[in-house]
């Protein structure tokens, strides 16, 4: 055989173990069987763990002897939320219509319950808190007159209308705040403690949109008491 016919045979071997090497190669990575897809694994997402001042303040209403629920954040749309709220279960005194809250407005309000309000119904009123009235706490709507979102809009906001006695009074904001002297009396001094606890209160004295009620938040800087 000459050497052109032997080149020849060797071109040909070539290119027979190139395909062969090229088809191997396709299908060594072919590990997933036909007609199946591979998915890639789910990430495995941690629990969302309270703000550090939200745990705080957990721990503030559990050595109150506060009753309550941590609610998950919140994003409602239109400017409207609640994050670090809790819904408030048993403050030592029955409350209707407690939604979401902050946690910070929650234990406030807890307090200005037991350590306000309670005391002065005793000393004043001669009676104990059966009940305090609200008009509610987390409502999406903006302040009344104004572009403005509400705290209530942020579950930092609470309106307190009436007060229940045991000896069956109720002590209302739009009927007593211009009362006898002893209910007036009681309703200045729980609006004075009120100041102490919530940085802003708002009562019939502030404008006509609260002549019925009570208004508490913690929004702003603090120091507005009207």
């Amino acid at each position: 055989m000459d050497d052109r016919a032997q080149g020849s045979l060797r071109s040909a071997a070539s290119a027979v173990l190139l395909a062969g090497a090229m088809t191997l190669a396709a299908c060594s990575g072919d590990l997933v069987p036909r007609g199946r897809v591979a998915s890639a694994p789910k990430p495995i997402r941690a629990p969302v763990q309270p703000a550090l001042e939200t745990r705080q303040c957990f721990a503030k209403l559990e050595s109150q002897a506060v009753s309550f629920t941590p609610l998950p954040d919140q994003n409602f749309g239109g400017g409207c939320s609640a994050y670090g709220s809790v819904k408030l279960t048993d403050i030592g005194v029955p409350t209707t219509n407690l939604g979401a809250m902050t946690c910070t407005l929650a234990a406030n309000f807890a307090a200005w319950a037991r350590y306000g309000v309670q005391p002065a119904a005793r000393l004043i009123l001669g009676a104990e808190i059966e009940r305090i009235e609200t008009f509610g706490t987390y409502n999406c709507r903006p302040i009344a007159g104004s572009a403005k979102m509400s705290e209530h809009a942020h579950s930092n906001a609470i309106d307190v209308s009436a007060f229940v006695l045991s000896d069956g009074r109720r002590i209302s904001v739009q009927k007593d705040w211009n009362g006898d002297q002893r209910t007036r009396q009681f309703l200045a001094v729980v609006h004075a403690s009120a100041c102490k606890r919530f940085n802003t209160v708002l009562s019939p004295n502030y404008n006509a949109a609260h002549h019925d009620h009570f208004h508490f938040d913690m929004g702003g800087s603090g120091g507005f008491c009207r």
